[in-house]
């Protein structure tokens, strides 16, 4: 176990976890919603510090990340547990995870951040990526890993539900280069349903304050679930979101629901409804909408805005650069909003100190 880096001790022993936005208070010998964060005797500790329940090579489109060093592949990343209990989740295995404090964590292994950067040279993969589960409730682990990636030249990826706290946020926040974030609903009660949380207004919050204050590269995602959040109302109030809060030129993904976890029983979302969705965010205003876990749909591919030219073209996830030199589309100059150079670390990051 490795004491936690954000939290607060409260009288009888108790303490409040400020890592996710739940902010759990924790009473001694007990587990935080997640079921990684244990108070021992008025310390909070995490249970997952090293624990790797998967790790992989993916292309960085699985992300899905279309924008952000497109080609390349990252090192992917993934633990146990989650702050989310998402009633569809594809990783339900690892998310739903119960964790045991004192005792070795069943179908995972423990790799240091030394090791991971050494299996990525070994690679010769261009980044990491935290996956899979919810990198938020690892973040003693990403953190240290995220620092040294940065002195070796990788970039760094969050793939996130975005329920994580300011403290947190900008804790990591200097050593993060993408934040790919969940945009499941904007309802109360289907975020209530869906994912046992309420006040999504918060993950939208921590998105702006990801692309405003650390400059992180943004894509978003919705998962669109038939009969919960695939409504024309409630898919032009995401895209809307999208164009004023974080910019036209920001993706979005409208991804195909596979039966998965407790939703076992609904239909795969049809193909139709996510051309749909793909229809009302470009009539939003949004320039980059693609349609996510469909093979060969050439919604997948990225055009050019202004002058209409076919950029990046990808079937599954093969990638072939067509029209897109330094960031913007070769044919008439237009920014495509691609990141494919490294961001600065500053001298003043480098040197921060961890505040407990």
């Amino acid at each position: 176990m490795k004491e936690a880096l954000l939290y607060k001790k409260l009288p009888g022993k108790k303490v409040q976890c400020n890592t996710c936005q739940r902010r759990c208070v924790i009473a001694n010998g007990k587990l935080g919603y997640c079921g990684t964060r244990f108070n021992q005797e008025g310390k909070l500790y995490t249970l997952i510090y090293e624990v790797v329940s998967a790790i992989n090579v993916d292309p960085i489109e699985k992300k899905p990340l279309f924008h952000f060093y497109p080609g390349t592949q990252a090192l992917s990343l993934g633990t146990l547990g989650c702050n989310f209990r998402c009633i569809h989740c594809q990783n339900w295995e690892i998310s739903y995870a119960q964790l045991k404090p004192h005792k070795k964590q069943l179908d995972s292994h423990t790799l240091t951040p030394q090791e991971v950067i050494a299996l990525a040279k070994k690679y010769h993969v261009a980044g990491l990526a935290w996956t899979y589960n919810e990198p938020t409730i690892w973040l003693e682990y990403t953190l240290d890993t995220s620092k040294l990636a940065k002195k070796e030249g990788l970039y760094t990826v969050y793939v996130t539900n975005g329920y994580i706290t300011p403290e947190a946020l900008d804790l990591i926040g200097p050593w993060i280069d993408a934040f790919r974030v969940d945009i499941k609903s904007m309802t109360k009660k289907t975020c209530q349903t869906i994912m046992r949380v309420r006040d999504f207004e918060n993950i939208l919050a921590m998105t702006k304050r990801a692309k405003n204050k650390w400059k992180m590269h943004i894509e978003t995602v919705t998962n669109i679930i038939p009969g919960y959040n695939d409504q024309e109302k409630e898919l032009k109030n995401i895209a809307s979101w999208i164009k004023k809060e974080l910019g036209p030129e920001t993706p979005w993904h409208v991804t195909r629901f596979y039966p998965a976890a407790q939703l076992n029983n609904i239909e795969p979302t049809p193909i139709h409804t996510l051309e749909k969705a793909r229809e009302i965010g470009l009539e939003m205003g949004l320039q980059f909408v693609y349609v996510g876990n469909v093979s060969m749909h050439k919604g997948e591919n990225t055009y050019c805005p202004r002058c209409g030219q076919l950029v990046i073209e990808r079937s599954g996830y093969f990638t072939k650069l067509l029209g897109v030199k330094n960031g913007q589309c070769k044919f008439c100059k237009q920014d495509l909003n691609i990141v494919d150079k490294p961001r600065r670390i500053t001298k003043t990051q480098k040197k921060r100190k961890i505040n407990r």
